[in-house]
């Protein structure tokens, strides 16, 4: 990880989801994240996953009363909030969607990269963005 002039780092993400085993078993059997961290804490447990490359982990946050159920798939107010860059777009558009995962729409090429907008299974919108066509 690189540090910030003062040493910090965005070290994770808060994910809300409805249940911790079904967010294990996508990000990590579906989408290939390792799980780092599961410690149970009585009432809740501290769950965190991190994408195969690395970079920022997510937590995986239980929904814990009406306002946080209501806020699942919807932290990002519509818009495409989390973003998974890849070396290789089209190997793992296509693994991606060998496991099921819903893309909102066909990989499209933009001047900052390949790029198709996906939802996981909670409605969260992502990016899988890839390297410009001419640098795959």
């Amino acid at each position: 990880m690189t540090a910030t002039a003062n040493g910090a780092v965005l070290a994770a993400v808060s994910l809300i989801v409805p249940d911790y085993d079904s967010a294990i078993a996508f990000y990590c059997d579906c989408l290939g994240f390792r799980l780092t961290e599961e410690i149970d804490q009585a009432r809740k447990r501290w769950v965190t996953v991190e994408p195969p490359g690395g970079g920022a982990r997510l937590v995986l946050a239980r929904a814990d009363g009406p306002e946080q159920l209501k806020a699942i798939g919807n932290q990002g107010a519509g818009r495409v909030w989390l973003f998974l860059r890849t070396d290789d777009f089209m190997r793992d558009y296509n693994a991606m969607r060998a496991k099921g995962v819903i893309f909102d729409e066909a990989p499209r090429h933009e001047e900052y990269g390949t790029v198709a907008v996906w939802r996981d299974p909670f409605g969260n919108r992502w990016d899988l963005l890839g390297p410009p066509p001419s640098s795959e």
